[in-house]
């Protein structure tokens, strides 16, 4: 399911509005902007600290973006790392294919005046490990919305997971059931790498909180 056919999708993060263009009709799925993204980015607006009091706040420091690297998986339009830029993930790297990256680039500069900066953008294959390498140093956060649809890439997005993300750090993955087949072999082997936490439904945001949809926030085992 896509989440529009609409050309241009809006976005408000707290007081700013970023848009989007998607291109349904081409052969990259990452063209199109999906249901994840706006989810993951407006759960992370309605739990920001800005936007929610410390105290009854359980994911304070989750969201506690000061002097934390970033970098989003397989961004696509970049819809996750645009809106947590926003929400002061100021140091974050968006990645994506070769074939993706004339729309992401697309969408950056369509963007530029709101986000009042020019973001970084890395190609990445994720089974390609000198790639991986070149991005440098381990991040303490990793963005995945949107990306188990083929079993065959189920294997690499994990390892590239656990490459780069810090052993204290997070995955903050957006997940919908694309595939049963890569459904199953992601959380099997995603349950022997990290320890799991599902947002609770109620904890997104109501305005984007789709029944199919889920948001969980991933952390290394640690080792024994």
């Amino acid at each position: 399911m896509k989440f529009t056919d609409s050309p241009v999708i809006d976005l408000k993060v707290l007081d700013k509005q970023l848009s989007f263009q998607q291109d349904n009709g081409s052969m990259h799925v990452g063209t199109s902007v999906w249901p994840c993204s706006l989810v993951a980015v407006k759960f992370a607006e309605r739990w920001h600290p800005q936007s929610c009091a410390a105290a009854e706040n359980p994911y304070a420091e989750l969201l506690d973006f000061k002097n934390k690297r970033g970098v989003e998986l397989g961004a696509g339009c970049g819809v996750a790392a645009m809106g947590l830029f926003l929400l002061g993930l100021n140091d974050v790297l968006i990645t994506d294919i070769a074939p993706v990256m004339p729309a992401l680039k697309h969408n950056l500069k369509r963007n530029k005046q709101v986000l009042n900066k020019s973001l970084k953008t890395a190609q990445l294959y994720w089974n390609n490990e000198e790639q991986i390498r070149a991005l440098g140093k381990p991040f303490d956060i990793v963005i995945a919305t949107d990306v188990v649809y083929l079993e065959e890439t189920v294997g690499p997005l994990i390892s590239a997971m656990e490459s780069l993300v810090k052993e204290d750090g997070v995955v903050l993955l957006g997940y919908q059931l694309r595939s049963p087949e890569a459904h199953k072999m992601f959380w099997e082997l995603c349950v022997e790498v990290f320890d799991i936490e599902k947002v609770p439904h109620e904890h997104l945001h109501p305005e984007y909180a789709y029944e199919e949809t889920d948001v969980y926030i991933l952390r290394k085992k640690k080792k024994t």
